[in-house]
């Protein structure tokens, strides 16, 4: 698995990097700087969620790692994928449940900006720790400046887009919003099954044995998530929005950083994809069995 290349061309790397961008746009239309200025007032819910993203879950990952001794491209794959930013549909997913949705899209901003600095600073430091994947680090030159770049155009400058046309322009983004999230996401789903199409051999090969770690993983992020927000002592309306955005990840942004720095590598392509799968699952049924329940605020 180590040395499997998943099929992957430049031109799908640039078309999965607009779609990324089209959903981060589609996000950030929900947000305006008054989202940010509450939560600095009030700045717990978003530290904890902060620290459950870029702190917890990278080392629950490595604790994980540690225990299982997976093979090194599986293991570097999930501590890249702990290493993302929360992903876009964790806003959906906190308002089914009944949770603060716009602190969960204040972290998905924040967290956004976030990893220009911290994805590639956790990918290299869990990483190294793990002797196998540290070897596939020494043979990959990873610049950091070259994933800033990446990350910024991606998510952040989409961010900063949509938060300007929703201050200055509520009107058109009060028309754009329900029509850009389904379509955003429908495009995106649209691309990863017909890239999983592309490698169906390798992916029926090799998900089997990835599937229980990616499951297990994903478990651990979202009580990763729950545990630090109730350690913070937040409320259940906080806490919701919080451990959701800890256990729905990034993994589109996941793959094109492997497809763009890693080459596809095969343990670690398969275990994005695998993620992408199996955090919308688990992300909406955590939603439907919180919204039966109010959360107390």
């Amino acid at each position: 698995m180590d040395e499997v290349m998943l099929n992957f061309s430049p031109a799908s790397l640039r078309l999965l990097n607009s779609i990324l961008a089209v959903v981060m746009f589609s996000v950030a239309i929900d947000l305006t700087p008054a989202n940010f200025m509450e939560l600095l007032r009030r700045p717990k819910p978003l530290i904890a969620g902060f620290l459950a993203q870029f702190a917890v879950l990278p080392a629950l990952t490595f604790a994980l790692v540690w225990v299982t001794q997976p093979q090194a491209s599986v293991a570097l794959g999930l501590i890249l994928v702990a290493a993302c930013p929360g992903g876009n549909i964790s806003n959906f997913f906190t308002q089914r449940a009944g949770g603060n949705a716009a602190l969960s899209v204040s972290m998905t901003g924040l967290a956004t900006v976030g990893a220009i600095l911290l994805t590639p600073t956790n990918i290299a430091f869990w990483g190294s720790l793990y002797e196998p994947s540290r070897q596939i680090l020494r043979e990959t030159h990873i610049d950091p400046v070259s994933v800033a770049i990446t990350v910024g155009l991606m998510l952040v400058l989409p961010l900063v887009l949509g938060v300007t046309l929703n201050t200055r322009r509520p009107d058109i983004t009060a028309r754009l919003r329900g029509p850009m999230q389904w379509i955003s996401m429908g495009i995106f789903v649209a691309f990863v099954l017909a890239a999983l199409a592309s490698n169906w051999g390798y992916f029926l090969q090799f998900a089997g044995g990835i599937a229980g770690l990616v499951i297990a993983h994903n478990a651990l992020a979202l009580l990763g998530g729950f545990g630090t927000a109730r350690a913070s002592g937040l409320s259940a309306f906080n806490t919701r929005a919080v451990t959701i955005e800890t256990g729905i990840q990034n993994s589109g942004l996941g793959l094109v950083l492997i497809f763009g720095f890693f080459h596809g590598l095969g343990g670690m392509a398969v275990v994005a994809a695998f993620w992408g799968i199996w955090h919308a699952v688990s992300g909406f049924a955590l939603s439907q069995l919180w919204r039966r329940r109010e959360a107390a605020r």
